[in-house]
Protein backbone atom coordinates (compact mmCIF):
# COMPACT_ATOMS: atom_id res chain seq x y z
CA UNK A 1 0.00 0.00 0.00
CA UNK A 2 1.44 3.41 -1.07
CA UNK A 3 1.86 5.72 1.78
CA UNK A 4 0.42 9.39 1.17
CA UNK A 5 2.56 11.97 1.37
CA UNK A 6 1.67 14.57 4.57
CA UNK A 7 0.85 18.22 4.47
CA UNK A 8 4.61 18.91 5.70
CA UNK A 9 6.08 17.21 2.44
CA UNK A 10 3.40 18.70 0.69
CA UNK A 11 4.14 22.43 2.04
CA UNK A 12 7.88 21.73 1.30
CA UNK A 13 7.70 20.66 -1.67
CA UNK A 14 5.55 23.96 -3.14
CA UNK A 15 7.64 26.09 -1.46
CA UNK A 16 10.71 24.54 -3.22
CA UNK A 17 8.80 24.72 -6.26
CA UNK A 18 7.44 28.12 -6.47
CA UNK A 19 10.79 29.27 -4.58
CA UNK A 20 12.07 27.95 -7.39
CA UNK A 21 9.89 28.94 -10.01
CA UNK A 22 10.15 32.69 -8.68
CA UNK A 23 14.29 32.81 -8.27
CA UNK A 24 13.74 31.58 -12.46
CA UNK A 25 11.21 34.84 -13.13
CA UNK A 26 11.86 36.96 -16.36
CA UNK A 27 12.95 39.87 -16.12
CA UNK A 28 10.90 42.61 -17.51
CA UNK A 29 11.19 45.86 -18.27
CA UNK A 30 9.36 49.25 -19.92
CA UNK A 31 9.62 52.52 -20.55
CA UNK A 32 7.62 55.50 -21.39
CA UNK A 33 7.95 59.57 -22.22
CA UNK A 34 5.95 62.21 -21.61
CA UNK A 35 6.19 65.55 -22.77
CA UNK A 36 6.02 68.50 -20.30
CA UNK A 37 7.02 72.00 -21.61
CA UNK A 38 5.75 74.33 -20.11
CA UNK A 39 3.31 77.16 -22.22
CA UNK A 40 5.19 80.23 -23.22
CA UNK A 41 4.75 82.91 -20.63
CA UNK A 42 5.75 80.87 -17.64
CA UNK A 43 9.40 82.20 -15.88
CA UNK A 44 12.27 80.08 -16.58
CA UNK A 45 15.00 79.40 -13.28
CA UNK A 46 17.44 81.80 -14.88
CA UNK A 47 15.23 84.16 -17.42
CA UNK A 48 15.32 86.72 -14.32
CA UNK A 49 12.04 87.38 -13.71
CA UNK A 50 11.20 87.37 -17.60
CA UNK A 51 8.77 85.08 -19.32
CA UNK A 52 9.90 82.37 -21.91
CA UNK A 53 9.43 83.67 -25.03
CA UNK A 54 11.06 80.03 -27.22
CA UNK A 55 11.73 76.83 -27.51
CA UNK A 56 14.97 75.23 -28.53
CA UNK A 57 13.73 71.64 -27.59
CA UNK A 58 11.48 70.38 -25.62
CA UNK A 59 11.32 69.07 -21.90
CA UNK A 60 10.19 65.42 -21.01
CA UNK A 61 9.40 62.89 -18.19
CA UNK A 62 10.83 59.48 -19.31
CA UNK A 63 10.87 56.54 -17.41
CA UNK A 64 11.90 53.00 -16.85
CA UNK A 65 10.29 50.37 -14.94
CA UNK A 66 12.21 46.71 -14.11
CA UNK A 67 10.90 43.72 -12.48
CA UNK A 68 12.78 40.70 -11.50
CA UNK A 69 9.08 38.97 -10.08
CA UNK A 70 9.77 40.21 -6.79
CA UNK A 71 10.92 43.45 -6.74
CA UNK A 72 9.92 46.37 -8.69
CA UNK A 73 11.82 49.64 -9.66
CA UNK A 74 11.24 52.75 -11.24
CA UNK A 75 13.70 55.24 -12.59
CA UNK A 76 12.33 58.61 -13.59
CA UNK A 77 15.00 61.22 -15.14
CA UNK A 78 12.56 64.86 -15.30
CA UNK A 79 14.08 67.83 -17.28
CA UNK A 80 14.07 70.19 -14.43
CA UNK A 81 15.96 72.42 -12.09
CA UNK A 82 15.02 70.30 -9.24
CA UNK A 83 13.28 67.96 -7.89
CA UNK A 84 12.40 68.94 -4.03
CA UNK A 85 11.28 65.68 -1.96
CA UNK A 86 8.66 67.65 -0.24
CA UNK A 87 6.81 69.29 -3.30
CA UNK A 88 7.56 67.20 -6.16
CA UNK A 89 9.26 63.41 -5.10
CA UNK A 90 6.95 62.34 -2.83
CA UNK A 91 3.80 63.55 -4.35
CA UNK A 92 5.07 61.39 -7.48
CA UNK A 93 5.62 58.91 -5.49
CA UNK A 94 2.90 58.40 -3.28
CA UNK A 95 0.50 58.28 -7.53
CA UNK A 96 3.07 55.85 -8.40
CA UNK A 97 2.72 53.73 -5.74
CA UNK A 98 -1.31 53.97 -6.01
CA UNK A 99 -1.39 53.63 -9.70
CA UNK A 100 1.18 51.00 -10.28
CA UNK A 101 1.76 49.23 -6.91
CA UNK A 102 5.35 50.60 -6.76
CA UNK A 103 6.37 51.07 -3.22
CA UNK A 104 8.06 54.32 -3.21
CA UNK A 105 11.11 53.31 -1.49
CA UNK A 106 11.39 52.11 -5.01
CA UNK A 107 11.14 55.16 -6.89
CA UNK A 108 13.79 57.34 -7.92
CA UNK A 109 13.40 60.65 -9.48
CA UNK A 110 16.58 62.26 -11.37
CA UNK A 111 16.52 65.78 -12.39
CA UNK A 112 18.47 66.91 -15.48
CA UNK A 113 19.50 70.35 -13.83
CA UNK A 114 18.82 72.54 -16.74
CA UNK A 115 18.70 75.70 -15.96
CA UNK A 116 15.96 76.52 -18.57
CA UNK A 117 13.43 75.14 -17.19
CA UNK A 118 10.26 76.47 -15.38
CA UNK A 119 10.55 77.64 -12.03
CA UNK A 120 8.88 75.83 -9.85
CA UNK A 121 10.39 75.10 -6.78
CA UNK A 122 9.85 77.23 -3.16
CA UNK A 123 13.77 76.38 -2.57
CA UNK A 124 12.84 76.31 1.21
CA UNK A 125 15.95 73.79 2.26
CA UNK A 126 18.21 76.46 0.52
CA UNK A 127 19.80 79.63 1.90
CA UNK A 128 16.60 82.00 3.05
CA UNK A 129 17.57 84.35 0.35
CA UNK A 130 16.70 81.93 -2.08
CA UNK A 131 12.97 81.23 -0.81
CA UNK A 132 10.63 81.35 -3.18
CA UNK A 133 6.64 81.92 -1.83
CA UNK A 134 3.79 79.70 -2.98
CA UNK A 135 2.47 82.39 -4.45
CA UNK A 136 4.56 82.89 -6.76
CA UNK A 137 4.84 79.64 -8.73
CA UNK A 138 2.27 78.53 -11.06
CA UNK A 139 0.32 75.83 -9.37
CA UNK A 140 -1.72 74.53 -12.00
CA UNK A 141 1.34 73.71 -14.17
CA UNK A 142 3.16 72.37 -11.16
CA UNK A 143 0.58 69.82 -10.44
CA UNK A 144 0.03 68.61 -13.99
CA UNK A 145 3.84 68.18 -14.13
CA UNK A 146 3.10 65.91 -10.73
CA UNK A 147 0.94 63.75 -12.84
CA UNK A 148 2.23 63.38 -15.91
CA UNK A 149 5.62 62.30 -14.17
CA UNK A 150 3.59 59.60 -12.34
CA UNK A 151 1.70 58.73 -15.57
CA UNK A 152 5.21 58.39 -17.02
CA UNK A 153 5.73 55.94 -14.46
CA UNK A 154 2.19 54.08 -15.34
CA UNK A 155 2.69 53.56 -18.36
CA UNK A 156 6.13 52.10 -18.66
CA UNK A 157 4.89 49.56 -16.21
CA UNK A 158 1.95 48.93 -18.48
CA UNK A 159 4.34 47.84 -21.57
CA UNK A 160 6.24 46.17 -19.82
CA UNK A 161 8.23 42.74 -21.69
CA UNK A 162 10.93 40.27 -21.18
CA UNK A 163 14.14 42.36 -20.91
CA UNK A 164 18.00 41.93 -20.41
CA UNK A 165 19.94 44.63 -19.23
CA UNK A 166 23.59 45.53 -19.14
CA UNK A 167 26.22 48.71 -18.49
CA UNK A 168 29.13 49.76 -19.69
CA UNK A 169 31.32 52.84 -18.69
CA UNK A 170 32.84 55.31 -21.08
CA UNK A 171 34.81 58.83 -20.95
CA UNK A 172 34.42 62.29 -22.28
CA UNK A 173 37.05 64.56 -20.19
CA UNK A 174 38.11 67.07 -22.89
CA UNK A 175 34.10 68.66 -22.52
CA UNK A 176 34.63 69.64 -18.72
CA UNK A 177 37.07 71.22 -16.36
CA UNK A 178 36.51 72.33 -12.43
CA UNK A 179 35.49 75.86 -12.65
CA UNK A 180 37.09 76.26 -8.78
CA UNK A 181 41.13 77.22 -9.45
CA UNK A 182 43.35 77.19 -6.78
CA UNK A 183 45.57 79.89 -6.50
CA UNK A 184 49.14 79.79 -4.21
CA UNK A 185 47.68 81.30 -1.20
CA UNK A 186 45.17 77.94 -1.12
CA UNK A 187 42.20 80.25 -2.43
CA UNK A 188 39.27 79.74 -4.86
CA UNK A 189 38.43 82.24 -7.44
CA UNK A 190 35.69 80.98 -9.55
CA UNK A 191 36.11 80.64 -13.47
CA UNK A 192 32.31 80.06 -14.52
CA UNK A 193 33.50 80.46 -18.15
CA UNK A 194 37.18 80.77 -19.48
CA UNK A 195 37.97 83.19 -22.48
CA UNK A 196 38.02 81.34 -25.69
CA UNK A 197 41.50 81.07 -26.17
CA UNK A 198 42.36 79.80 -23.00
CA UNK A 199 39.28 77.02 -23.17
CA UNK A 200 41.62 75.87 -26.79
CA UNK A 201 44.70 75.32 -24.95
CA UNK A 202 42.66 72.53 -22.97
CA UNK A 203 44.87 69.33 -22.17
CA UNK A 204 43.30 66.29 -20.08
CA UNK A 205 45.61 64.93 -17.28
CA UNK A 206 46.15 61.77 -15.54
CA UNK A 207 47.16 62.05 -11.92
CA UNK A 208 49.60 59.36 -10.01
CA UNK A 209 46.25 58.87 -7.97
CA UNK A 210 44.41 57.73 -10.81
CA UNK A 211 42.32 61.05 -10.84
CA UNK A 212 41.61 62.85 -13.89
CA UNK A 213 42.08 67.02 -14.19
CA UNK A 214 41.39 69.32 -16.96
CA UNK A 215 44.33 71.76 -17.09
CA UNK A 216 45.01 75.23 -19.77
CA UNK A 217 47.79 76.80 -20.75
CA UNK A 218 47.54 80.44 -18.80
CA UNK A 219 49.47 83.40 -20.20
CA UNK A 220 52.90 84.55 -18.73
CA UNK A 221 51.21 87.21 -16.81
CA UNK A 222 48.82 85.10 -15.23
CA UNK A 223 48.92 83.82 -11.51
CA UNK A 224 49.68 80.20 -11.03
CA UNK A 225 46.14 78.22 -10.48
CA UNK A 226 45.56 74.93 -10.42
CA UNK A 227 42.60 72.97 -11.87
CA UNK A 228 41.05 70.63 -9.34
CA UNK A 229 40.02 67.00 -10.83
CA UNK A 230 36.37 65.95 -12.84
CA UNK A 231 34.89 62.58 -12.79
CA UNK A 232 34.97 62.04 -16.76
CA UNK A 233 32.59 58.86 -16.05
CA UNK A 234 30.04 58.28 -19.11
CA UNK A 235 27.26 55.58 -18.06
CA UNK A 236 25.55 53.67 -20.84
CA UNK A 237 23.02 50.75 -19.70
CA UNK A 238 21.56 49.29 -22.45
CA UNK A 239 17.64 47.65 -21.68
CA UNK A 240 16.67 45.41 -24.69
CA UNK A 241 13.89 43.05 -25.33
CA UNK A 242 15.06 39.18 -26.19
CA UNK A 243 15.23 39.91 -30.00
CA UNK A 244 18.13 42.05 -28.43
CA UNK A 245 16.51 45.37 -29.78
CA UNK A 246 17.26 48.31 -27.39
CA UNK A 247 14.06 49.19 -25.41
CA UNK A 248 15.61 51.55 -22.81
CA UNK A 249 19.04 53.36 -22.36
CA UNK A 250 20.27 55.74 -19.56
CA UNK A 251 23.04 57.73 -20.07
CA UNK A 252 24.74 59.50 -17.12
CA UNK A 253 27.51 62.20 -17.05
CA UNK A 254 28.95 65.06 -14.64
CA UNK A 255 28.65 68.34 -16.39
CA UNK A 256 26.38 71.56 -15.19
CA UNK A 257 23.94 71.91 -18.09
CA UNK A 258 24.42 75.68 -18.46
CA UNK A 259 25.64 75.97 -22.44
CA UNK A 260 22.55 77.52 -23.04
CA UNK A 261 21.99 79.69 -20.20
CA UNK A 262 22.08 82.70 -20.06
CA UNK A 263 22.90 83.33 -23.59
CA UNK A 264 19.28 82.72 -24.09
CA UNK A 265 17.62 83.18 -20.67
CA UNK A 266 13.81 83.22 -21.80
CA UNK A 267 14.56 80.36 -24.32
CA UNK A 268 13.20 76.34 -22.99
CA UNK A 269 15.67 74.17 -23.02
CA UNK A 270 16.61 70.91 -21.87
CA UNK A 271 20.53 72.39 -22.70
CA UNK A 272 23.17 69.48 -23.93
CA UNK A 273 21.50 66.45 -22.64
CA UNK A 274 19.04 66.97 -25.04
CA UNK A 275 21.26 66.16 -27.85
CA UNK A 276 23.12 63.40 -26.17
CA UNK A 277 19.51 61.42 -25.61
CA UNK A 278 18.30 62.43 -29.19
CA UNK A 279 21.50 61.15 -30.81
CA UNK A 280 20.93 57.80 -29.00
CA UNK A 281 16.98 57.59 -29.90
CA UNK A 282 17.57 58.25 -33.66
CA UNK A 283 20.62 56.06 -33.81
CA UNK A 284 19.82 53.14 -31.88
CA UNK A 285 16.03 53.26 -31.12
CA UNK A 286 13.89 53.08 -27.46
CA UNK A 287 13.94 55.85 -24.92
CA UNK A 288 17.03 57.61 -23.60
CA UNK A 289 16.67 59.01 -20.54
CA UNK A 290 19.77 61.43 -18.86
CA UNK A 291 21.05 61.17 -15.58
CA UNK A 292 23.16 64.13 -14.18
CA UNK A 293 26.27 62.51 -12.24
CA UNK A 294 29.44 64.61 -10.53
CA UNK A 295 28.68 68.10 -11.56
CA UNK A 296 28.24 70.36 -8.61
CA UNK A 297 31.56 72.36 -9.57
CA UNK A 298 32.00 70.80 -13.17
CA UNK A 299 31.23 72.71 -16.51
CA UNK A 300 30.89 72.94 -19.76
CA UNK A 301 34.67 74.12 -21.47
CA UNK A 302 32.76 76.00 -24.01
CA UNK A 303 28.94 77.11 -23.86
CA UNK A 304 26.54 79.43 -26.49
CA UNK A 305 23.88 76.94 -28.51
CA UNK A 306 26.54 75.81 -30.72
CA UNK A 307 28.92 74.48 -27.75
CA UNK A 308 25.79 72.82 -26.91
CA UNK A 309 25.22 70.85 -29.57
CA UNK A 310 28.94 70.08 -29.80
CA UNK A 311 28.63 68.40 -26.24
CA UNK A 312 25.34 66.96 -26.65
CA UNK A 313 26.00 65.10 -29.89
CA UNK A 314 29.37 64.18 -28.59
CA UNK A 315 28.27 62.51 -25.17
CA UNK A 316 25.39 60.76 -27.48
CA UNK A 317 28.36 59.58 -29.53
CA UNK A 318 30.30 57.86 -26.44
CA UNK A 319 27.15 56.42 -25.07
CA UNK A 320 26.09 55.05 -28.52
CA UNK A 321 29.66 53.31 -28.62
CA UNK A 322 29.59 51.94 -25.31
CA UNK A 323 25.83 50.69 -25.76
CA UNK A 324 26.84 48.83 -29.04
CA UNK A 325 29.16 46.37 -26.89
CA UNK A 326 27.50 45.75 -23.63
CA UNK A 327 26.71 42.31 -22.36
CA UNK A 328 23.26 41.89 -21.30
CA UNK A 329 21.86 39.09 -19.24
CA UNK A 330 18.08 38.53 -17.77
CA UNK A 331 19.90 36.75 -14.49
CA UNK A 332 19.31 40.14 -12.81
CA UNK A 333 18.08 40.74 -9.31
CA UNK A 334 16.85 43.84 -8.42
CA UNK A 335 16.35 46.14 -4.91
CA UNK A 336 16.32 49.24 -3.33
CA UNK A 337 17.49 51.03 -0.83
CA UNK A 338 17.29 54.41 1.29
CA UNK A 339 18.24 56.38 4.22
CA UNK A 340 17.45 59.79 6.19
CA UNK A 341 19.93 61.83 6.66
CA UNK A 342 20.18 64.94 8.77
CA UNK A 343 22.54 68.36 7.80
CA UNK A 344 22.95 71.22 10.09
CA UNK A 345 22.72 74.40 8.57
CA UNK A 346 25.03 77.44 8.47
CA UNK A 347 23.01 80.11 9.76
CA UNK A 348 20.17 77.91 12.19
CA UNK A 349 17.00 78.98 9.96
CA UNK A 350 16.41 76.04 10.53
CA UNK A 351 18.70 74.56 12.48
CA UNK A 352 19.05 71.30 9.71
CA UNK A 353 17.04 69.95 6.88
CA UNK A 354 16.09 66.00 6.40
CA UNK A 355 17.31 64.90 3.27
CA UNK A 356 17.61 61.53 1.67
CA UNK A 357 19.99 59.29 -0.41
CA UNK A 358 18.79 55.91 -2.14
CA UNK A 359 20.51 53.13 -4.13
CA UNK A 360 18.88 51.19 -6.81
CA UNK A 361 20.82 47.65 -7.73
CA UNK A 362 20.05 46.56 -11.00
CA UNK A 363 22.44 43.22 -10.06
CA UNK A 364 26.03 44.20 -10.42
CA UNK A 365 25.21 47.80 -10.98
CA UNK A 366 24.51 50.45 -8.29
CA UNK A 367 23.43 53.93 -9.00
CA UNK A 368 23.74 55.74 -5.81
CA UNK A 369 21.29 58.84 -5.83
CA UNK A 370 22.36 61.74 -3.98
CA UNK A 371 20.52 65.12 -3.80
CA UNK A 372 21.83 68.45 -4.17
CA UNK A 373 24.48 69.60 -6.12
CA UNK A 374 27.54 67.24 -5.08
CA UNK A 375 30.81 68.15 -5.57
CA UNK A 376 33.03 66.21 -7.49
CA UNK A 377 35.29 65.76 -4.90
CA UNK A 378 32.94 64.35 -3.00
CA UNK A 379 31.56 61.65 -5.20
CA UNK A 380 34.98 60.77 -6.19
CA UNK A 381 35.79 60.15 -2.36
CA UNK A 382 32.80 57.66 -2.33
CA UNK A 383 33.72 55.92 -5.51
CA UNK A 384 37.02 55.33 -4.47
CA UNK A 385 35.94 53.87 -0.85
CA UNK A 386 33.18 52.07 -2.64
CA UNK A 387 35.01 49.11 -4.08
CA UNK A 388 31.89 48.53 -6.75
CA UNK A 389 32.95 47.77 -10.34
CA UNK A 390 29.72 49.31 -11.89
CA UNK A 391 29.01 52.27 -9.66
CA UNK A 392 27.47 55.72 -11.29
CA UNK A 393 26.47 58.02 -8.75
CA UNK A 394 23.51 60.46 -9.74
CA UNK A 395 23.29 63.75 -8.58
CA UNK A 396 20.08 66.55 -8.37
CA UNK A 397 18.41 63.25 -7.44
CA UNK A 398 14.97 63.48 -4.92
CA UNK A 399 15.63 66.52 -3.18
CA UNK A 400 17.25 69.88 -3.68
CA UNK A 401 19.35 70.77 -1.08
CA UNK A 402 21.60 73.28 -2.49
CA UNK A 403 25.76 72.61 -3.15
CA UNK A 404 27.28 69.43 -0.70
CA UNK A 405 31.03 70.09 -0.10
CA UNK A 406 34.00 68.77 1.36
CA UNK A 407 34.98 70.32 4.15
CA UNK A 408 38.18 71.52 2.82
CA UNK A 409 36.08 73.85 0.36
CA UNK A 410 34.73 75.86 3.31
CA UNK A 411 38.32 76.84 4.04
CA UNK A 412 38.77 77.81 0.11
CA UNK A 413 35.76 79.86 -0.07
CA UNK A 414 34.28 80.98 -3.65
CA UNK A 415 30.92 80.71 -4.66
CA UNK A 416 29.89 76.60 -3.61
CA UNK A 417 30.65 77.02 -0.11
CA UNK A 418 29.87 80.16 0.26
CA UNK A 419 26.07 81.72 -1.21
CA UNK A 420 26.07 78.53 -2.76
CA UNK A 421 24.76 76.58 0.30
CA UNK A 422 23.31 77.15 3.51
CA UNK A 423 24.86 73.63 4.66
CA UNK A 424 27.51 73.69 7.64
CA UNK A 425 30.98 72.52 6.96
CA UNK A 426 30.84 68.83 7.40
CA UNK A 427 27.82 67.90 5.53
CA UNK A 428 30.04 66.04 2.47
CA UNK A 429 31.73 64.13 5.31
CA UNK A 430 28.50 63.06 6.38
CA UNK A 431 27.06 62.11 2.87
CA UNK A 432 29.88 60.20 1.81
CA UNK A 433 29.77 58.38 5.10
CA UNK A 434 26.34 57.29 4.90
CA UNK A 435 26.53 56.73 1.31
CA UNK A 436 28.79 54.29 1.73
CA UNK A 437 27.36 52.89 4.42
CA UNK A 438 24.39 52.02 2.23
CA UNK A 439 26.03 50.44 -0.03
CA UNK A 440 27.45 48.53 2.28
CA UNK A 441 24.52 47.45 3.47
CA UNK A 442 22.80 46.85 -0.09
CA UNK A 443 25.66 44.45 -0.64
CA UNK A 444 25.37 42.54 2.45
CA UNK A 445 22.05 41.80 1.58
CA UNK A 446 22.95 40.91 -1.87
CA UNK A 447 25.46 38.12 -0.39
CA UNK A 448 22.82 36.47 2.35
Amino acid sequence: MRRCATPTLILVALVLLFGHAAAQAALTGGCAKVNITPPLGLKLIGSKGQPSDAVLDELFAKALVLSDGTTTLALVSIDLLYTPLEEITNPVRELVEAKTGIPEQNVMVCASHTHSGPEVFTNWKLDPEDHVEESEIDQAYLQTLIREMAGAVELAHRNRRDVRLGAAMGALPEVIYNRRPRYSDGKVQMAFTLPPEIAATHRVVAGPDGSTRVTFTLPDDAPARTFGPIDPDVLALRVEDIQGDILASLVGFGCHPVCVYPFQSTAVSTDFPAHATRVVEQGEGGVCLFALGLAGNIVPRQRDVGPCAQIGKALGGEALRRLQFVTTTDNVALSAGRRSVTLATKNGNPESITTEIQVLRLGEIYLLGLPGEILVEVGLAIKSRADLETLFITTMTNDSIGYVCHREAYNEGAYEPGAGTNLAPGAGEIVIEQSLALLDEMRQARAK
